[in-house]
Order: structure tokens, then sequence, then C-alpha cells
């Protein structure tokens, strides 16, 4: 333990240092918050509606689908509008044609130059004085925005109610008339804090988001200054890091491989053997995946159906994309904790008493909350479970959008399966040993698990829109994005300590190093994705640094990549490292998709004068699909196949379709982004900056034909993928039924021995 005592403090430090700065500036965060006032009047004290509609109104908007049916300040689905972007628009236009007839104009558009530039400057005076009364908690607007907000509710209740094909919105989505004035007083409101200057500052609640120029939403000095930083620290954390790398001593953390598979006689224990379900669930969920997802992409052209089918009547774009997204987090999940359970065991060679039957009762346990968690999302958004939608429903918030019964039940499942890694470890960390160290980190990470998923229970039905991005970017990015990448980083340094494949000493110091380094960036970092959502300049200056020293490590991600290839080449030195080739070539493609996913997409969009164009675009979701698949989902198909081939290692594998599968996966990835996604996306980006975020959002620009065409391209990516992932699928199917085995060969003391009949049979 002492050789790693540097390592060990640098990570207490990054860990303490970096929470509390994360906390402290939450707490100021959710402190400052746009405040939700009690009442909106007008300046004859009419009441216009209230904060409880406001606050109302925000719990319609998440039971019909919330983040899944357009955006609020950038953050959800692409298909509808911005909704905060699309009111301010319509807001501002509404204002400036009334002031314009009042003048005797026709039209504002109509105005010379002159005319509307001097309406402008009216609008601007008016929309961005901050008018809330802390004493009374009263608002006052004037005449004509009140005038302007009964004509939005009257054409926002319109959409929902009769629907609209360009938006993915079926007829009927919410017909309550209550309700829907409840939710336009939610839109109204996310559009006033991002005009309405914060006291005694030039800045909108959202900093200066979203791009209108109509009422002077323009990028703010930090953002750009910031942006610039983030640039120069970025190549000063690439350079550091390649003079770290070139000033070591040459270290080797593989060995020669021994001429016999370490696990060649060993007996699977039972609680092991018992895990091989979870792998198939995981497969059977990422078909359903993909089914969602083909249908949840064709609505982008065709929003009302499927090919013709009026599939929307009963699987609108909105419970179609939560499950697509849902399924996505529960299979890799499932793959990973069934790393886990099969990973503990063996790394300290005992099988406690009962270990089979927590891992049986674990499966069922979250084969209840995938099934119940994605029925209750249908009738929740389908509006059929009355006040019980937060509970049982959909909570509305993208990668979070379970019903909370459901969130409870599964954190308690996380927490339930981290008892039984304890008592799996807990005889190995009892007695030292030269991978006790490693054993620790990975307690560590799994402690994290739970620990971080809980964060997603920190904000209650009726919070501020706030406070609940606030803890749900905890979710999405130190659960998802942070520590389950950790845990997996230490899972995958055992699976090849186990095969004697490198020394545990240097794996322990290198999975120590990797951490301490993504850790430094990446918790601070949680701060890139709350810019623009009712936060201050603080979070821009912190995001935007810390996420540009989150890529530092991904930029010689290259590293790993060699090392994970030179291993797959051992096999001319030791025949049966071969039968462990595809499972290192799925963690080839995760090292790939790191650099290019999360490293050079997730950067392209991070600084703060790049997102404020981009937040809400299909640029987005190029990161989001390199980085959550590309990543996250490779490295579920990589220990999945690892697990598989350890259960059974002498037996050789027909290996063919997992080739076939391997290279389609990653293909059809490819063209996936860069002949669709990345396109609409870069066009979007160019409509934002020249025209406002509305109108990169509008079906004016989306719905035209040479949009309609690039998002026709995602098809030939996409068939390629799924018929990839199809073959993979159907190779694990042959583990089960015994096509996907080589009978003919069979692992004998480190090479392939003829068994049975010969080739020729």
């Amino acid at each position: 333990m002492n050789s790693y005592k540097r390592l060990w403090i640098a990570l207490i430090m990054v860990l303490g240092i970096s929470f509390a700065v994360l906390g402290g500036i939450g707490r100021h965060i959710i402190s400052h918050a746009p405040p939700i006032p009690a009442r909106v009047t007008t300046p004859d004290g009419k009441i216009l509606f209230t904060g409880s509609d406001i606050v109302n109104g925000q719990g319609v908007w998440q039971s019909i689908g919330g983040q899944e049916i357009g955006t609020v300040w950038g953050h959800g689905a692409y298909v509808a509008p911005d909704w905060t972007a699309d009111w301010l628009h319509r807001e501002s236009l509404f204002t400036l044609n009334e002031w314009a007839r009042e003048e005797g104009g026709i039209s504002y558009e109509a105005l010379s130059d002159e005319g509307k530039g001097a309406l402008q400057a009216r609008l601007r005076g008016e929309i961005r004085r901050n008018t809330f009364d802390p004493a009374t908690q009263t608002l006052t607007i004037s005449q004509v925005r009140a005038a302007a907000f009964e004509e939005l509710e009257r054409y926002y209740a319109d959409i929902f109610a009769h629907g609209r094909s360009n938006y993915a919105i079926p007829a009927g989505a919410l017909t309550d008339t209550v309700k829907q004035r409840q939710m336009a007083a939610f839109f109204w409101w996310t559009a006033w804090a991002a005009t309405t200057e914060r006291p005694g500052e030039e800045v909108t609640y959202t900093n200066n988001w979203p791009h209108e120029p109509l009422v002077g939403n323009q990028p703010t000095p930090g953002a750009i200054v910031w942006s610039v930083i983030s640039f120069v620290l970025l190549l000063a954390g690439v350079g550091g890091m390649v003079w770290h790398f070139a000033s070591r001593e040459p270290e080797t953390n593989h060995v020669p491989p021994p001429q016999r598979d370490p696990l060649l006689g060993l007996n699977p224990t039972p609680s092991q053997k018992a895990t091989i379900k979870y792998f198939y669930i995981a497969a059977a969920l990422v078909l359903v995946q993909i089914a969602v997802g083909i249908i949840t992409a064709h609505y982008g052209v065709e929003g009302s159906g499927f090919y013709g089918i009026p599939l929307a009547k009963w699987l609108p774009y909105s419970i179609t994309r939560t499950w697509h997204l849902q399924l996505a987090i529960f299979w890799i999940a499932t793959s990973w904790l069934a790393t886990g359970l099969y990973v503990a065991p063996a790394v300290s060679g005992h099988e406690p008493k009962g270990q089979r039957f927590g891992v049986n009762v674990l499966f069922v346990a979250l084969v209840l909350v995938v099934v119940g968690s994605l029925a209750g999302e249908w009738f929740g958004i389908e509006q059929k479970l009355g006040n019980l939608w937060f509970w049982f429903g959909s909570q509305g918030y993208e990668y979070v959008d379970l019903g909370r019964f459901w969130q409870i039940l599964l954190f308690v499942g996380l927490t339930f399966w981290l008892w039984l890694m304890w008592r799996a470890l807990r005889p190995a960390l009892a007695k030292p040993s030269e991978s006790r160290p490693l054993l620790v980190l990975f307690l560590i990470s799994s402690i994290a698990i739970p620990l971080f998923y809980a964060s997603g229970l920190m904000y209650g039905q009726r919070s501020n829109l706030v406070t609940a991005e606030y803890w749900r970017w905890w979710v999405v990015h130190l659960w998802v994005e942070g520590f389950f990448e950790v845990f997996a980083t230490v899972v995958i340094a055992f699976l090849f300590t186990r095969l004697k494949l490198l020394r545990t000493e240097t794996a322990t110091k290198a999975v120590l190093f990797s951490t301490v380094v993504f850790l430094s960036g990446g918790i601070i970092g949680t701060f890139h994705h709350l810019y623009f959502s009712g936060t201050g300049p603080a979070v821009i200056a912190l995001g935007s640094v810390f996420s540009a020293l989150e890529v530092v490590p991904l930029v010689l991600i290259g590293f790993e990549a060699w090392e994970n290839i030179r291993l797959s080449r051992q096999s001319n030195r030791a025949v049966w490292v071969a039968a462990y080739k595809w499972p290192i070539l799925f963690f080839v493609a995760v090292a790939f998709w790191n650099f290019v996913g999360a490293g050079l997409f997730g950067f392209f969009i991070n600084p703060p004068i790049a997102l404020y164009y981009m937040q809400g675009l299909n640029t987005t979701a190029v990161h989001g699909h390199t980085a959550l698949f590309g990543v996250y989902g490779m490295l579920g198909l990589g220990l999945m196949l690892f697990c598989l081939r350890a259960l059974q290692p002498g037996k050789a594998w027909k290996d063919k379709p997992l080739a076939f599968a391997f290279w389609s996966i990653n293909i059809g990835l490819s063209l996936m982004v860069l002949l669709s996604l990345l396109p609409v996306g870069l066009l979007q980006a160019w409509a934002s900056v020249k025209y406002g975020t509305w109108y990169a959002r509008s079906s004016e620009f989306l719905q035209t034909g040479a949009m309609n065409d690039l998002r026709w391209l995602r098809v030939p990516g996409d068939t390629i993928f799924a018929i990839g992932m199809f073959a993979f699928c159907w190779f694990l199917l042959g583990l089960l039924t015994g096509h996907s085995y080589d009978e003919n060969l069979h692992v004998e003391e480190g090479s392939w021995e003829l068994v049975g009949r010969t080739h020729g049979d």
C-alpha cells in the first residue's frame, strides 16, 4: 500500500476539494434560482396567474413527457421546439406587432429599419427589466405582455389538444383546459427567467440564453473569455500529459502470458453461473431499445405515424424516446452490475453462503423495476395515472424519467447489489495481498454506484426546475459518466490480472492514476451541463475550465487502446489468448469512442460560447450517441463477452458472427453520426447563430426538404448498426443453444486441439 501512498492522497484530495466546490456552488445555485412569484399581475392589479399555477404547470409538462417532448432551457428531445425559445420569440413578435399597430403601422415587419430599431430598443427595455417585488412576491407585467400570454396560451393549448405532426405531438396529448393554462404559465416563467436580468446585474437568470436578437440575448463576456481560457487549458493539459508520459521510465503493464489459460479447469461458482441470465436479459433489452429507437428517429420525418401506420395513437414520440433512453441505461447497467457479481467471487476466491440466492433475488427485482417503470411511463404520459404520475409514471426528466417509486426500488436494488459485492470481497480485503489496493478501489467504486444514484432522490415533485436540474446532472454526469466508468476501469484491470496478462502492481498504479486524472476534471466538470439552467456566472467559469481538463486524459486514450491491441495479439505466444480476442477488441472500441465521442464531440459542445448556440440541437445528440453507446454500450458488450468467455474457458467459439457484429456495430454508429446527426446539428448551429435558437428548432427550418433528406440518411447507418446488434445477440443465443461453439476444437495446455470429429466431417 505504501507504494501507492501518493496516488491515494491525490485521490482523496481530488474527491474532497471537488465535492466541496460542487456542493458549495450548488447551494448558491439553488438559493439564487429564478424566483417563482406568488402572483403575476397587470399594472391595474389583475392577477394573470399565480405561483401555484407555475409550479403545477411544471408538473403538467413533466407528466406528459417533459424533456422527452421538446426542450426547456435547452434540455430534452430534439423534434418539438424549445418551449422557452419558442415562447420568447412569439411573445416578442406579438408585442412588437401590437406596438407597431398602435403607432399606425400594419405590422412590425412593415416598418422601416429605423422604426424596427426603435421598437426593438423599447422591447429590450421592457422585457429585460426585473419587475419582481421580493417584499410582496408579486411580479407585474404590462398589459401588452398580458395580452401576449392570453394569445400564446390559446396557441399552445391548440398544439397539445389537437396535435402537431411536425412536432410529433399526437392529438389529445393534453385536453384539460385548466392544465393547459397552467403549463402555459410554466412556459412563460421559463421565458421570463431567460430574458429578465438578475437584480444588480446586466445578465439574465439563464446567462442570456437562448440566443434571441429581438430582446438582446447575446453571449455574455464571461462565456467568450472562459471559452478561450478553456481552449488554452486544454492545450496545456494535453502538453502536460504528454510530458508526463514521455518523462516516465519505460514500464510494461503486460507480462508474457502463461502457456495455459489460468481459468481453464476452474469451476464457476453457483453465483457466477447465476449471472448468465443477467447478460441475456441485457441482450433482450438492447434489441427492444433498438426497435423503439428506430421508431423514435422516424418520428422526426413522420411525426404521427410509422411508414403510414398511425402508431403515434398508441406509442407517441414522448413515450418511445423515454423508453429508448431508459432501456439504454437499464441494459448497460445490468451488464456492468452482472460483471461485478461475477468478478467478486473470482478475485476473492470466496463464495459466501446464499450468494446465488441473493443474485437471483436481485435479478427478479431488476426485472420488476424495468417492466414496472416502462409500463408506468406509458400510463403516466397517456394521463391515466392522475396525480400519481410522479410516483408511478414518468418524472419527465431526461435519463431519470422513471417514477419515484421505481427510482427508490432501483436504489434499494443497487444497495442490495453493493451488499452482495461486499460479502464476496470481504475475505480478500481482510488479508494483505498484492491485489488489495485494487480491491479497495473496486469496493470504493462499487459504493459510489448506489451512492450517486441516490442524488436523483434529492428533488421533489414540486421542486424548482433549477434544483431538479442540478441533482439530475449528478445522476447523469457523476453516476453514469463518472463513477460507473471508474468501476468499469477497475473491473477490466481485474479481468486482465486474473488472466495473468497484466501485473497487479502496475495495473493498480495505472488505474489509480487514471482515476485521479479523470475525476480531477470530471466532478467539477458537471457544471458544463448547467451553464444556462438558471445559474450564475461562476458556473460558466468552473464548468468551462474543468470540462476542458476532463478531456485531457481522453486525448491520450490511444495508450490504453494500444495496450489492449497488444494483449489481443499475444495469441502467437499463447494460443489460448485468442479466445479472448473479441472481448478485448470491444475494449479497444471503447477507447476509440472515448476519444471521439466523449473527447472530440464532447469538447465540441462543452465551451460556453459553443454550447450557447448549440444547446438543444443535434450536436448534443452526436455526443450522446457516440459517448453513451460508443463508450458505455461497447463496454457493456465487451464485459458480457468476457464473462461468458470465462465461464466456458476451454470451449472454442465460432466467432465469424461476432466479427461481423463488431464491425457492423462500429461502422453503423459512425455512419449514423457522420451522414445524419452531425450535418443536421451543424446546419442547426448555423441557423441558431444567424437567426436565433427558436429558428434552429422550428418546423420552418427542420421540416424543409434538405433537412428531411439528412434525417433519412440515418437509415443506412441505423440499418447496419441494427443488423450488427442482431448478429451479436444471435451469437449470444448460440452460447445457450450450442451453435456458437466449435465442437471440433478445445483449448488444451495452451493450444487448440481437435476433439471428437475432424474439420472435414
